[in-house]
């Protein structure tokens, strides 16, 4: 019965407590749910406050209340309080729309489910903050700066006055700060510190900079200053030279903007393949104010004219380029410095709890990837931090990481860590920057922006010759037609001529019929195979050509016949009897979609000719710019890599393919769509870039530019026609060309794709046309074949199929099999009707 008693008063005493702590659970549900809502409640408060005192300043329809209210904002902010229902509405709109946007963090975070610290909700909650605090001060500054300025306008009433004279100033606030100011400063000084602190309240109101805004005051006052200058001009010219219109559109094909322009500085992002790039660079900063990022309505400066510049003579050329409006522009946006900011302390944490402590620097915000610049305490192994990549992805929530050590030129490590929001780097964006204005060579071409946000523009003519690879989906593709559209965007036929090599047939299709080509498009690798050839030979005509001019390069001799400097031997006349002129040599550009095709049909040939090309071509101005989604050691062989030695790689899959193509890993790290590394011919260190986009619509319009001026330059006779005869570009090597037939042959081959004769030989054979014709109607290459129908032995008869591979009949050996027939007999017969 004690227990019993001793139990019933233990519980008699523990009701109140339970009734208490359901009380104080019932406080916290208020508490929660009135936290939930605060922002908007004060938000809704400031905006009805608003209109109360709207009604009361403005329109006296408020009642005593609003007397009573009027008369006390009178007496404290005078005149000031006309504007203080405005700035109640915006201060209540702005909780609002902040509580609108964080909304969706802060019910999660009710919800339990989000831990505590998480970065999004801490990252809106910095963001409402720093709004609420930018509001109140901002407002605070611009109250203060309003009263004092009224009260040194309105004669400076005192207290004394009355609440009529201080309601018609600055009130009583004004009185104290307007007569402080003025006691020790006058008038002119009280002015100049009211109206700085004006400037400020704005200015931390709107989240405006200076420069900004006086970047838009100068662009909004351009036109007028424009419209002034061309009245003035016209006002005082003179009245037989007509009228000053507006000033010539620039000429230079290249978009090379005038000495003096703001366009007319060295780009930073072209890259100089002559001397090694301290690459990569470090920006100071890298956030939305100072990224480089160019807006939508930008031009670029004088990136294009609408006439191009005339070659030769000085003469002006028929060709227009396309306008830059043809290529779309992305517009730009802020970096967002809270998630930057936590996904660095990640990392640094990261690198803590493994006993790896840094110093976390500045991070470099890419399109593609953030690059987190880290410094190790002394007595920390580099070999250490790198061994941590796999756990540095892990917390990073990344696929993969790619780790920089060390940064060159700086005792740093740089980490650099996918971005979770890419930005799409388009073709008009860089074509539109600094670094395109200012790039003077038809050849430079536009590849993407690197990891600081600089455009990177590429000069072909001192690469001299670029291979790409990368694994299928990669982005090879895409780059060849930003670079094949940059040419065609800024260089006119007479500057660049091209042949493009397709043997998938589907992508470079687009560009028929563009006079900029020599011949459509090659879907055949056989005629590929051809192609190249061509290409040797036009190399060492354009070097007879050099050698009988006297000039080292393509440059000098061009130059020459710009300016008119070039007399021809006496007597001399081309090929059509007509008196020989020199005429200038355009750059040619050989592009090769996938190298695999060719090497598979025509290995030797292939290897042969893109040795000979990539060894002699860049001073005559031919260029070869070859890709491939196999990069294998039996395709990309060293024979290609040595003469090579510009690559473009792309991402691949593992740590072998990386090191065929850069002869270092690193692709492997890559993350895709566009994403690549540069290795220049005179530098060990690759760029990271992330390649510019180009829309199939935008490849359309530029095409059709130019196919509207050029309808029939697809169709040329001399293109398609067999046979080469001696002092034209194709002729056959060997053949002593004289040198008027040098100077004054055109620029068209006359047969790039087909195939070419036999040089004379004195090895010919007596059977060789009757084994010609055998292995045609047979259609079988046998060597065995040959000695049974023909009753020769094994080696005349094996140097008889040699003759006819020689001649194209046959393919190559291929082991103990036979040879593949090549021709047909109906290409046999009008063979020999020729």
């Amino acid at each position: 019965m004690a227990t019993k008693g001793a139990d019933s008063s233990s519980r008699g005493a523990n009701r109140p407590s339970a009734g208490k702590r359901a009380s104080r659970r019932g406080s916290a549900a208020v508490g929660s749910v009135v936290s939930r809502h605060r922002r908007d409640i004060w938000g809704l408060a400031a905006v009805v406050a608003g209109l109360l005192v709207a009604g009361s300043v403005w329109f006296s329809a408020a009642g005593p209340l609003g007397e009573g209210v009027d008369s006390a904002l009178a007496a404290c902010f005078g005149l000031v309080r006309m504007a203080l229902p405005v700035g109640l509405a915006a201060m209540g709109a702005a909780a609002l729309w902040g509580g609108r946007r964080g909304g969706a963090a802060d019910r999660a975070g009710d919800g339990g489910d989000r831990a505590e610290g998480d970065p999004p909700a801490g990252r809106a909650q910095v963001e409402r903050s720093d709004s609420a605090v930018r509001m109140v001060l901002g407002g605070v500054l611009l109250l203060v700066s309003s009263t004092g300025l009224l009260h040194l306008a309105r004669g400076r009433p005192g207290l004394g006055d009355g609440v009529d004279e201080l309601g018609a100033a600055g009130g009583a606030l004004g009185v104290g700060i307007g007569g402080f100011l003025h006691a020790w400063t006058a008038t002119w000084g009280s002015v100049l510190l009211l109206v700085f602190v004006g400037l400020v309240g704005v200015i931390v109101v709107t989240g405006l900079t200076v420069r900004s805004a006086l970047a838009a005051l100068a662009g909004a006052l351009s036109p007028l200053w424009r419209l002034l200058r061309t009245a003035v001009v016209n006002l005082f010219s003179d009245i037989k030279e007509g009228p000053a219109g507006p000033a010539p559109p620039d000429s230079h094909p290249y978009g090379q903007p005038d000495a003096g322009s703001p366009g007319a500085d060295d780009g930073s992002g072209r890259l100089d393949t002559d001397v090694e790039p301290s690459t990569p660079e470090i920006a100071p900063a890298t956030f939305a104010e100072d990224s480089p990022v160019v807006p939508a309505g930008a031009t670029g400066g004088k990136v294009r004219g609408a006439v191009a510049s005339g070659k030769g003579r000085g003469q002006r050329s028929k060709w227009k380029l396309p306008k830059i409006e043809v290529l779309t522009a992305t517009p730009s946006r802020e970096i967002d410095k809270a998630e930057v900011a936590e996904r660095g302390q990640l990392l640094q944490a990261t690198l803590a709890r493994f006993d790896v402590p840094t110093l976390l620097l500045e991070p470099v915000v890419g399109p593609t990837v953030t690059r987190f610049v880290l410094e190790l305490d002394e007595g920390v192994r580099v070999s250490k931090l790198e061994s941590l990549r796999k756990d540095i992805a892990l917390a990073m929530a990344s696929p993969d990481v790619r780790i920089l050590s060390p940064i060159p030129g700086r005792r740093a490590i740089g980490v650099e860590v996918p971005n979770l929001d890419r930005q799409i780097v388009r073709l008009g964006d860089v074509l539109r920057s600094r670094e395109a204005a200012s790039a003077d060579h038809p050849l430079e071409v536009a590849i993407g922006r690197d990891i600081n946000g600089h455009a990177i523009m590429m000069n072909l003519a001192t690469t001299p010759h670029l291979l790409i690879a990368g694994a299928t989906g990669a982005g090879k593709s895409s780059c060849l037609n930003s670079l094949i559209t940059s040419v065609l965007m800024r260089s006119t036929p007479e500057d660049v001529r091209m042949i493009l090599v397709d043997p998938k047939r589907v992508e470079m299709g687009q560009y028929d019929r563009v006079p900029h080509l020599l011949t459509a498009p090659v879907t055949d690798p056989r005629k590929a195979a051809n192609a190249l050839s061509w290409a040797v030979r036009e190399m060492e005509r354009r070097y007879d050509l050099l050698h009988e001019t006297s000039f080292r390069d393509i440059a000098g001799y061009n130059a020459a016949v710009d300016a008119d400097t070039l007399e021809p031997p006496a007597g001399a006349r081309d090929a059509e009897g007509e008196p020989l002129r020199y005429q200038r040599l355009p750059f040619v550009l050989v592009v090769v979609d996938e190298l695999a095709d060719l090497m598979m049909v025509a290995a030797r040939d292939v290897e042969e000719s893109i040795a000979r090309i990539a060894q002699m071509a860049r001073a005559v101005g031919i260029h070869l710019v070859i890709a491939t989604q196999r990069p294998s050691v039996n395709i990309i062989t060293g024979v290609i890599k040595a003469n090579i030695p510009a690559r473009l790689a792309f991402a691949v899959s593992s740590l072998t393919d990386s090191r065929v193509i850069l002869d270092q890993p690193g692709a492997e790290r890559l993350v895709g769509q566009g994403d690549m590394l540069y290795l220049g011919p005179s530098s060990s260190t690759p760029h990271r870039i992330q390649g510019c986009w180009v829309t199939e619509d935008e490849v359309r319009s530029v095409v059709s530019h130019w196919v509207d001026q050029a309808p029939d330059s697809d169709d040329d006779p001399s293109v398609t026609a067999e046979g080469l005869t001696g002092g034209e570009p194709g002729g056959a090597v060997g053949q002593e060309l004289a040198a008027p037939d040098l100077g004054g042959a055109p620029i068209m081959p006359t047969s790039i794709t087909d195939a070419p004769p036999p040089p004379e030989s004195d090895d010919g054979d007596e059977l060789l046309e009757a084994a010609m014709a055998l292995v045609v109607e047979t259609q079988l290459g046998s060597t065995s074949m040959l000695q049974r129908r023909l009753r020769v032995g094994f080696a005349r008869a094996g140097r008889i199929m040699d003759l006819l591979e020689q001649r194209g009949v046959v393919g190559p050996s291929t082991g103990s099999k036979a040879r593949e027939v090549l021709i047909t007999a109906e290409e046999l017969e009008s063979r020999q009707t020729r």
